[in-house]
């Protein structure tokens, strides 16, 4: 009904203002008094028109777009939607990827190991990153070193996947069969990449089924991954790719001398010295030091044309986090 001036009412949170009002006032600064059987509230000084009054539209105006196509739905994302009354939207199909290890030497992880062999450390690795971007994994095992065997996993493959992703046997090896089995099979569109860790690296399709081969080394597992893989998926999954963001740190490392014409991609680790951040290089190379993986929360790009790194450079740093992978 109608509501004399200098009036108040009691609203509970969330109910709808009247017309009458635009401001609320929270009960628990309020006093209640009565007086000569006249009930008078008193609102705390300072109060300003418009408090604690949330405007229709004010988080999204009407027409707005609530989630642009390519999104991938984070649980924020989940939220708008419902808020605007959705349950239901369209979305990309996960991409079906299998993951494939090659060589003669490689057994199982759980299996007795034999002189000679090594653990498949690369395809539970994948299986994880696959999932970090989205796509959905499946481990289609190990293939030996026979073209034969390596001709037929590959065909199966790619009738039942969208993506194929192998490590290993795709370098110039009398065992690497990789590269040669695309030939024959499909169309290669790339091989060999000026990049470190990770020059092997080829690229190609087998009809409509894309394939990776990717290096046999862990780290370089990783990093072509990163670098090239999760772009490759979140294109095909529907995403627009966004190039990951470097940030110029001062390197708490030096290079003497270095090899150039061909970009590296460098463990690394932030660092708070005095105040500032640094970044710090780990302190071994090797392709095949998963150690240097678990303790770097990032990758330091050392540029084609830089000759040498001094203590206090500015290098880029590209975070794990730009690629959707927290630290632990």
């Amino acid at each position: 009904g109608p509501v004399p001036a200098h009036a108040a009412i009691r609203i509970f949170t969330g109910a709808a203002l009247s017309p009458a009002h635009d401001t609320v006032a929270m009960q628990e600064d309020c006093q209640r008094v009565v007086a000569a059987s006249v009930e008078r509230v008193t609102i705390p000084a300072g109060l300003k028109r418009g408090a604690n009054v949330r405007s229709a539209g004010e988080d999204l105006a009407a027409g707005a777009t609530v989630i642009a196509p390519g999104v991938r739905l984070r649980p924020q994302d989940v939220a708008a939607l419902a808020s605007v009354g959705l349950d239901t939207v369209a979305v990309y199909k996960h991409l079906s990827v299998a993951v494939l290890s090659s060589g003669d030497e490689i057994i199982v992880p759980g299996a007795p190991l034999m002189p000679g062999q090594v653990y498949d450390a690369n395809a539970p690795m994948l299986r994880g990153l696959v999932q970090a971007v989205g796509a959905r994994p499946t481990d289609i095992g190990i293939v030996g070193d026979s073209p034969a065997a390596i001709d037929a996993c590959l065909l199966a493959a790619a009738r039942r996947h969208d993506v194929i992703i192998t490590s290993g046997g795709a370098s110039q090896g009398e065992e690497d069969h990789l590269v040669a089995a695309l030939d024959r099979l499909g169309k290669r569109h790339l091989w060999q990449l000026a990049i470190k860790p990770g020059r092997p690296m080829t690229f190609g399709q087998i009809g409509d089924c894309v394939v990776v081969g990717l290096p046999g080394n862990p780290v370089a597992v990783f990093v072509c991954f990163l670098m090239y893989v999760a772009p490759l998926l979140g294109t095909l999954g529907g995403r627009p790719w966004r190039e990951p963001r470097r940030y110029p740190v001062p390197a708490g490392f030096a290079i003497a001398a270095r090899k150039t014409g061909r970009r590296e991609f460098l463990r690394g680790m932030l660092v708070e010295r005095g105040g500032q951040l640094a970044v710090e290089k780990y302190s071994r190379d090797g392709s095949g030091l998963i150690s240097g993986l678990r303790a770097a929360d990032g990758l330091i790009e050392v540029l084609e044309d830089t000759t040498a790194v001094r203590p206090g450079d500015s290098v880029p740093y590209i975070p794990f986090s730009e690629f959707g992978l927290v630290g632990g």
